[in-house]
């Protein structure tokens, strides 16, 4: 239950998009459960301990504390995000939210370092370094290093050959 005389028990219940409704008149929690939302975590209990959380939400919930905590030197920059496949488990939409988040904080001049399978990811990058051939033993090495569209012209990324087929036209049956 999430209502307005919920006691704290039932406000921990709650999520950070009902959370984001209910504390209207609150303008600092309202401005940091917003960050939670934008980051892709709105769906996330307010009293959900840690260990409960997946490598990506993990990832997002530290983006979405750095961006909370920015203030006044939001635009000073020199922090360097290193994050692993955080769009693990993210609708689309979610996906799109937190490539925003992600674009904020370089227009900030903070550096963003991913690994990363997403092709709307990889297609958003700057630099994408392409690592196999293959995984485990039979990976490792350079294939390929540049922008996606560098990688698209490759003859050995098979990271650059998945995001020209995704990029084709779907044939309709």
């Amino acid at each position: 239950m999430c209502a307005s005389r919920a006691n704290p028990s039932d406000l921990l219940e709650c999520t950070i998009d009902e959370a984001h409704d209910l504390f209207y008149e609150y303008p600092e929690i309202i401005r940091k459960l917003r960050i939670l939302k934008e980051v892709g975590l709105g769906y996330l209990a307010l009293g959900q301990s840690g260990p409960t959380l997946s490598g990506g939400e993990a990832q997002r919930l530290k983006i979405a504390s750095a961006l909370a905590g920015a203030g006044a030197d939001a635009d000073a920059g020199g922090e360097l995000f290193i994050l692993d496949e955080p769009t693990t488990g993210l609708h689309h939409d979610d996906v799109m939210k937190l490539l925003q988040v992600l674009h904020h904080l370089v227009d900030q001049g903070k550096s963003v370092i991913l690994i990363e399978h997403h092709l709307d990811v990889i297609r958003n990058s700057d630099h994408v370094i392409d690592l196999g051939p293959e995984g485990g033993i039979r990976g490792g090495h350079l294939v390929a290093a540049g922008t996606p569209e560098e990688l698209m012209r490759s003859r050995e990324s098979k990271t650059g050959k998945a995001l020209l087929e995704a990029e084709r036209p779907r044939a309709r049956h």
